[in-house]
This record gives structure tokens, sequence and C-alpha cells, in this order.
């Protein structure tokens, strides 16, 4: 694959749609992804109101699930883990070995916790992930500096698929517990969450979900009241 464009799927919900909207570099990120999975309620909601055709949601960590499971039936496959900590990166591993033993993690990195990596950082992780041939790059380094990471990036990559998938990384390595099915049925996955943690995802719920519901309101009456503007 070297010399090509790595595939590039990302996720988006109400919190995410809302933050695009005032750094244009995140929203080019997601613009420029050849698949965008609604990891959201929201969206799917928002959706249904303007009569567009995104019916069900599916979120990172199910995702990311799904497809290791259809990879495994598969055959070989080869996994680069970015991001998270090194304990959560290593019960990711030691998870994947016991469900999904065709799968071989390849290499995996977590790097330094801040916004922005230095350029020297920054091509040590390019490096090492194309030294190391995966197939699939998974980046959870939580938006959106995940997304803008593989968009600076994605033209230096040698790697056929990259996903940013975030928190899909804790879930998976058990480290954070997910919002259980009656919640995530509901769409109120988020709720339960929000209790657990309510300084860090405060912002996220309390303050762009209203944001995000009036866009959706003001779309939904720019589509009723267009044909009397002409």
């Amino acid at each position: 694959m070297s010399g090509s464009r790595a595939g590039y799927l990302a996720c988006i919900n109400p919190h995410s749609f809302v933050v695009s909207e005032s750094d244009s570099e995140f929203r080019e990120a997601l613009k420029t992804a050849d698949i965008l999975i609604p990891d959201g309620f929201g969206i799917v909601l928002a959706s249904k109101v303007l009569g567009l055709p995104i019916r069900d949601r599916v979120s990172g960590p199910d995702f990311f699930v799904d497809f290791t499971k259809r990879a495994n039936s598969l055959g070989s496959f080869r996994y680069f883990l970015l991001g998270s900590s090194e304990c959560v990166i290593q019960k990711m591993v030691d998870r994947l070995k016991q469900e999904a033993p065709n799968i071989d993690v390849c290499g995996v990195l977590s790097p330094p916790y801040k916004e922005q990596f230095t350029e020297g950082e920054n091509e040590h992780m390019v490096n090492f992930i194309n030294a190391c041939r995966p197939d699939v790059l998974w980046v959870g380094l939580s938006a959106p500096k995940q997304e803008k990471w593989i968009f600076r990036n994605r033209e230096r990559l040698d790697v056929p698929f990259v996903a940013a998938i975030g928190a899909a990384f804790d879930f998976y390595a058990g480290t954070k517990k997910r919002s259980s099915l009656f919640w995530q049925r509901t769409g109120l996955e988020w709720l339960p969450r929000f209790f657990r943690e309510p300084r860090r995802l405060w912002r996220r719920n309390l303050k762009s979900t209203p944001v995000f519901l009036s866009w959706v309101a003001r779309e939904k009456f720019r589509q009723i009241f267009a044909p009397y503007a002409s």
C-alpha cells in the first residue's frame, strides 16, 4: 500500500458535530473520512427529523468488536493499536489473544498525553507504524485529537485502513464500564456515563446537546420555509 492513501473511518456524535462547527481542521478531518459512522442517538434522531437516510446508530466500540469478529473469522489479520495507556493496550491485547486468536497485534504505541506531538514524536509514530505493516491501524487518542492526527498523517501512512474509535479502547479493555443494553437501545447510553464522570462529560452532554438540537431545529425550519422563499 506504499504511496497510496489509507482508507479512513471516523465516528460522529452531537458533541463532535458541535465542536467541528468552530474547529475548521476537525470539520475537514470528518468531511474527508471515507466512512463516517453515526456514533450517537442524536445523529440518528436528526437524520429522521431532517429526512436523511441514517436510521441506525453504529457506535465505535460496537464497530471494533464486530470488525474484529469478522476479521478473525477470515484468517490472519494484523492490528496496530495507537493511543490510551500502556495498561489499557495490554488489556486489549490480552483479550484479543483470547477471543480473536487469528488477530496478530503487530504493534502498539501509547504516545505522550499532550495536545500536540512534537515533530520528532510524530515522525517516530509514523515510522514505527509503517515498519510494523499492519492491515488496520486503530487510533484511540480521543476526539478531536485522533481525527486531526489521521488527517495530518494519512498520506504518510502505509496502512490499508485507519479507524478513529476513541473510548472503544477503554471499553474493550474493560477499564471503563459501558452502559447496559437498556440504555444503549433507548438512546440514553450517555446518561449513566455522565453520572459516573460528570466533571469530564458535562460540557459534552449539557452544553453541546442544546446547541446541536437548536441547529437541527434551524435546519428543519429552513426545509419547511425554503419553498416560500423563492
